[in-house]
């Protein structure tokens, strides 16, 4: 996995008085959690050792950076952190073969167009014919790309209407450092993504509410649904590349705005 910088664990955090090394037996849990989830979204050459370990170094991080005057209780803010270096840590390693990689950049421009052309999510055989592709190779291309639209938090996603970018990580953190001019387009954005999923296919929106406000895996999504696990997964990937089509759009607009 990539390199990353290691935080001084015998200094004292800001958020606790107890030692550092008992706050990571006690998170680990948490950090084990984070990481099966996302593995279930990523190839089997991914090893899990490895995401727990940039998850401890996440977990460190949120240590040190907590302020315990924030919004947030340190438990939310400390996964937050702990996602977000096993994001940073993948994305610093080449694990997707050029051939699903050139799936993935494929179906994302069909969405992105199909869905700017009609305005609404793009249906399963609307896409497989833009790409000249049989349904059943289609939903084999969304087995093959699922995990890949990893992205960083610090990806821009929308300008600031007083320079600069709202990142991912703005939109996911709201309250975390940002000027409350800031927190204000970002919320506001974070309202227009709720309004892109309300537009989801019923299957999907009902798939994204399971995975990430219930936190249930795939494996348990689909029992709920009366679903194989790989279909799950399918619905689940169909619902990502829908939402990054909507982000797409209303990332175009905003910079058309500030341009």
């Amino acid at each position: 996995m990539g390199t990353m910088p290691s935080p001084d664990i015998h200094a004292a955090p800001r958020c606790h008085t107890e030692p550092v090394e008992a706050l990571i037996q006690e998170c680990a849990p948490l950090i084990k959690y984070i990481a099966q989830r996302l593995a279930s979204r990523l190839p089997a050459s991914v090893c899990l050792e490895d995401l727990i370990s940039a998850g401890v170094i996440g977990l460190l991080d949120a240590l040190h950076k907590y302020d315990p005057q924030h919004a947030n209780v340190f438990s939310t803010y400390a996964a937050f952190r702990i996602r977000g270096a096993m994001l940073d840590d993948l994305r610093e390693l080449d694990w997707v073969p050029r051939s699903v990689r050139d799936k993935e950049q494929a179906l994302t421009k069909a969405y992105e167009e199909l869905e700017r052309r009609h305005g609404r999510p793009a249906a399963d055989a609307e896409v497989a014919a833009w790409l000249a592709l049989d349904l059943d190779t289609f939903h084999a291309w969304l087995t093959q790309v699922r995990g890949v639209s990893l992205r960083s938090l610090d990806t821009p996603v929308m300008p600031y209407s007083r320079g600069g970018d709202i990142t991912l990580r703005d939109i996911l953190s709201v309250d975390d450092a940002l000027s409350p001019p800031q927190m204000v387009e970002a919320r506001h954005l974070t309202r227009l993504i709720a309004a892109a999923i309300e537009a989801l296919p019923a299957q999907e929106k009902i798939v994204i509410a399971l995975y990430y406000n219930e936190e249930l895996t795939m494996q348990e999504i689909s029992k709920v649904l009366k679903l194989t696990a790989s279909r799950v997964s399918q619905v689940h990937t169909k619902a990502i590349f829908h939402l990054r089509a909507a982000l797409q759009s209303l990332k175009q607009d905003a910079y058309a705005r500030v341009g």
